[in-house]
């Protein structure tokens, strides 16, 4: 039976993403899990050694107090280590959050930034620990600032990095359903067939 290999979505995007990082930018901030969180992407740098972010206080953002909402200023940057390593490392290499914290050190009731860093040293050093090791932990922290560079918050995140691309493609077997539609042209397969009407009533059913 011949078999056709569909490669995953996320491997498609995150290649594309390694070429596109500006066009990626883009995607990502109207992206509905990451817009609602109120921050902004304003930069990836090429080789995505770098991104930065921008969260403002608006309406979107504003807690009950009238600064900043907690959950905001974390969610705004909580992908971002894990989008650097595996796409600075490649698919050879399979990337997981792990854990994170947060320290709110005072409210913000201005923009804040943050600028999230992943240099070639520490790419280095990762592939380097796994020559010799399953997996590794990695610990990142970030900052966010307001324009005086006073320290608002400080999050903390956990990567797990492992050797080995995430499980392959699924063969998908294309004859069987093929036939059964060929068969059954308005069925799809597994589907029950479809009862029909009663003709109406006092109707003998007979020619």
């Amino acid at each position: 039976m011949p078999e056709r290999s569909a490669a995953p979505a996320s491997s498609r995007l995150q290649a594309w993403a390694v070429r596109h990082p500006r066009a990626f930018r883009h995607l990502l901030n109207w992206y509905p899990c990451y817009r609602g969180t109120g921050g902004k992407v304003t930069f990836i740098a090429e080789d995505w050694s770098e991104m930065r972010v921008r969260l403002k206080l608006n309406w979107r953002t504003r807690n009950y107090v009238g600064t900043i909402y907690g959950g905001s200023l974390y969610a705004c940057v909580d992908p971002h280590f894990m989008f650097m390593l595996m796409h600075r490392l490649g698919p050879e290499y399979t990337v997981w959050d792990k854990a994170a914290s947060i320290r709110f050190r005072r409210p913000g009731r201005t923009a804040l930034t943050a600028v999230c860093r992943m240099p070639d040293a520490e790419v280095a050093e990762v592939q380097r620990l796994l020559e010799s090791e399953p997996k590794v932990d990695r610990t990142y922290n970030v900052d966010l600032v307001d324009a005086g560079g006073v320290v608002h918050a400080t999050v903390e995140k956990v990567v797990n990095i492992r050797r080995g691309a995430p499980p392959g493609p699924v063969a998908v077997a294309v004859e069987a359903p093929l036939a059964a539609a060929q068969q059954a042209p308005n069925a799809l397969p597994g589907a029950s067939p479809k009862p029909q009407k009663a003709g109406p009533r006092g109707a003998s059913g007979k020619a």
